[in-house]
């Protein structure tokens, strides 16, 4: 009896232990990527395209073979719009979900949440969102534009012939660093313009702001003293109410044109676009170029949120972040495919002079020094479908400026990314 209790025993504990080396042996067949994107609170309108684009690029790349023969395994966490809670999601990530790299973050201030957490534990973040510069890590790739990507080329455009000849500026932005930093730099262009103070009004509201009306009115004013644009750096779902309220009172493009930073054609989804005709947005990549890559590019999204339910499936829609985060998981996949590797520093050294063809319908190159991408300027004009023409374009992608020349001692700031003491 004793002896076949011990065989019994004996039999249990080396199941149990094959089980565990069958776990053991399945969590290393996989290599674990993190989601860091705002599923629910005032950035939801914006971030929840890109996790799902992220969803769709990881099942493209393991119908291929994966990364190194491993299949990709994400892990999708919900910071929820909270600032602190981007850099508690990225710590848990890192430490205890043990992933190779995190794709995420929108907000600046989000970034700025998660780059100590990124820096101190020797992570890899890939950025995919427009955002102000004056900052360089070599632990975050920016897959985003720069200032002289987007900001500095569309201020440029409304002041030429082709884009009104504006003289005039009103700066409105959500009150956080990105607005306020880009609009700082935007003075200083402007200056250089010979554009005088007077003759540039900034605002801001919160996040989450939704009564423009006396905003709106007050730029009804202001633009009795000469041919006046907007530049919008209004940030998620405000974006809403903004729009409602300048068709509510009749503003319209050919009056008073809006060039947006951070409104593309997810935001304006839930909008009657109509009224707004003739409205801008500068990014690097819009919906409506037309190449084979972007074709199939947009039908595979269409597809994917056709087959996955998505919330307004049937009117699924690209835009300039979901393309820039298409194109960081697949630079990812490639460097890591080139070292053998996803260990950070590894990884981090095959980046440089990555490249790829984008749905933008150029050709990407990930800078060797400065860990930004190499992008094209797309201006694009509001149609009444939702959708974007592109009015104006650079030839060629453009290399990222990360310190901006008009602030004053960046002509001191490396142009590289060092590493953190």
């Amino acid at each position: 009896m004793k002896r076949r209790n011990l065989i019994k025993a004996f039999t249990l504990t080396a199941s149990i232990a094959a089980m565990g080396m069958s776990w053991t042996l399945q969590a290393a067949e996989t290599i674990k990527v993190g989601i860091l994107h705002s599923l629910s609170g005032t950035m939801a309108i914006s971030e929840t395209s890109l996790k799902d684009m992220a969803l769709m690029t990881i099942d493209e790349i393991n119908a291929k073979g994966g990364v190194n023969g491993k299949m990709l395994e994400p892990v999708v966490v919900d910071p929820a719009s909270n600032w602190p809670l981007f850099a508690e999601k990225g710590r848990q990530l890192l430490t205890q979900d043990k992933v190779a790299v995190v794709f995420g973050c929108w907000t600046s201030v989000s970034r700025k949440s998660v780059l100590p957490v990124f820096e101190e534990l020797n992570g890899l973040l890939f950025y995919p969102v427009q955002y102000e510069g004056e900052e360089m890590s070599p632990n975050v790739f920016y897959t985003g534009a720069a200032p002289n990507q987007q900001a500095i080329p569309a201020v440029e455009y409304l002041m030429s012939e082709d884009g009104g000849s504006a003289k005039r500026f009103v700066l409105l932005g959500t009150d956080y660093v990105y607005p306020r930093t880009t609009n700082k730099i935007l003075r200083a262009f402007l200056h250089s313009k010979g554009v005088a103070d007077k003759d540039i009004e900034e605002v801001y509201t919160p996040f989450g702001h939704s009564d423009y009306q006396t905003i709106v009115s007050n730029i009804k004013k202001f633009s009795a003293g000469g041919k006046t644009a907007v530049i919008s750096t209004v940030n998620g779902d405000s974006n809403v109410p903004f729009y409602k309220e300048l068709a509510n009172q009749g503003l319209k493009a050919t009056d008073v044109p809006v060039i947006a930073f951070s409104v593309g054609e997810e935001e304006l989804r839930g909008i009657d676009t109509k009224p707004l005709v003739g409205n801008l947005a500068a990014w690097n990549y819009f919906q409506s170029v037309e190449n084979p890559v972007n074709k199939k590019f947009v039908d595979d999204w269409k597809a994917y949120a056709k087959a996955h339910n998505l919330p307004g499936a049937d009117k699924a829609v690209t835009n300039d972040p979901m393309e820039a985060t298409y194109v960081g998981i697949h630079m990812w996949a490639q460097a890591a495919e080139k070292a053998k590797s996803t260990d950070v520093d590894k990884v981090r050294e095959a980046m440089a002079g990555q490249t790829f063809a984008a749905p933008s319908g150029y050709t990407l190159t990930m800078d060797k020094t400065n860990h930004h991408l190499h992008k094209p300027v797309m201006i694009g004009e509001i149609q009444d479908d939702g959708q974007f023409n592109v009015v104006w374009q650079t030839k060629e992608p453009i290399r990222a400026q990360p310190w901006s020349p008009y602030i004053q001692g960046n002509d001191k700031k490396p142009d590289h990314a060092v590493k953190s003491n």
